[in-house]
């Protein structure tokens, strides 16, 4: 799961002092959607760039996959494990208000939810200097995924084949997205695409569709994810139907597997440079998918 450490040296406070009724007064439960934008507010001030309307549309995947920690009524730590199916679960989201760092509270509030995934794969993003930690708790790793952020270059000429995904598109949407992630998301999907402030957008190929994407707000310029594709060249006309309706000093950012451990230039000759990178790991076994028409996945927070 990609984590904001505990003892993060971005916020040099000291941690609150927690007397010891507090501390025994230590719980975690689910959370409901309106502490989960809290959590995403702790997010977004690490960095993460969490879009408008994720936590709306995350949380309805499972409900009580979205875990925090309470002292009293005070929200202190948080993580994520949303099971996608009965076979697929992902782990996400793992804050600790910077207030209450380096007291334990982030590895209470894992353990008190692993137990939600049951027996199913579990998915996980790790920066690359926590990889030996998680490969110790049973995750191996996979790929590397890269963040991609920039102001991208327009195309000259409008993409052919792409059109608007309306509600017509939305059985084939889920049945070509299931072959590109470990779960049949069709409820997740029909939130998704339309959520206020999406664009997304499909290309058809002979009347078949040849992949599709959506590009959604955030607090600093946009996202794009996911970014399924059968081709590259298929690819490179979804980005290009999306990134049109951003505005031209406005980011653009995404997160690309490197599954062949040379990323795609494509991104960069359009104006995007990576920032980092995160490795994605299993619990239980790598599911099995189209990874070479993965050009973007949806999140790090759900996988």
């Amino acid at each position: 799961m990609t984590k904001v450490r505990e003892d993060s040296s971005q916020h040099l406070r000291a941690p609150l002092s927690v007397t010891s009724a507090e501390e025994a007064a230590f719980s975690v439960g689910i959370a409901t959607l309106q502490e989960w934008r809290t959590v995403e507010e702790w997010g977004n001030a690490e960095g993460w760039n969490v879009g408008h309307q994720d936590a709306s549309c995350f949380h309805g995947i499972d409900p009580q996959g979205f875990f925090v920690g309470r002292l009293g009524n005070r929200l202190v730590s948080a993580v994520s494990l949303v099971n996608h199916s009965d076979k697929y679960a992902f782990w996400g989201s793992y804050v600790v208000n910077p207030e209450f760092r380096g007291q334990g509270y982030g590895r209470k509030t894992c353990k008190a939810a692993k137990s939600h995934s049951g027996r199913r794969v579990v998915g996980s993003d790790a920066m690359p200097d926590l990889v030996s930690g998680y490969s110790r708790s049973g995750a191996s790793p996979a790929h590397e995924t890269v963040h991609y952020v920039g102001r991208p270059e327009r195309a000259t000429h409008a993409p052919a084949g792409v059109v608007p995904i309306g509600p017509d598109h939305l059985n084939a949407i889920a049945e070509y997205d299931s072959g590109c992630f470990p779960a049949y998301r069709r409820d997740f999907l029909a939130r998704w695409l339309w959520a206020d402030g999406h664009i997304a957008r499909t290309r058809l190929v002979n009347g078949r569709i040849a992949g599709y994407g959506v590009i959604r707000p955030a607090p600093v310029g946009h996202r794009i994810g996911p970014l399924f594709a059968d081709t590259p060249q298929d690819a490179e006309a979804l980005f290009d139907a999306l990134i049109a309706h951003v505005q031209p000093d406005e980011e653009v950012s995404l997160y690309m597997p490197d599954l062949t451990g040379s990323a795609s230039t494509f991104f960069n000759d359009r104006g995007l440079t990576e920032q980092f990178r995160v490795v994605r790991m299993y619990e239980g076994g790598t599911p099995r998918i189209r990874a070479d028409h993965v050009f973007a996945v949806t999140s790090l927070e759900v996988g």
